[in-house]
């Protein structure tokens, strides 16, 4: 699964850091999302879509 983690970050001015403490998660969760190494469960994704104003598959792309 691809995501828009890093780009809507990074437009929020945003570092990883920070995301990680609003979303009440690691900075290591954070690099992961990012990287496309972990899903996050669904609560976090809506967290991570409802913080940056976007629904769940504005921020989060399924690979066919």
């Amino acid at each position: 699964m691809r995501n828009s983690v890093p780009e809507l970050r990074a437009a929020a001015g945003l570092t990883q850091s920070e995301l990680a403490q609003r979303l009440e998660v690691s900075r290591q969760t954070v690099i992961s999302i990012e990287r496309g190494r972990y899903d996050p469960s669904l609560p976090l994704a809506f967290r991570i879509a409802r913080l940056f104003g976007r629904t769940i598959e504005e921020v989060f792309h399924v690979d066919d």
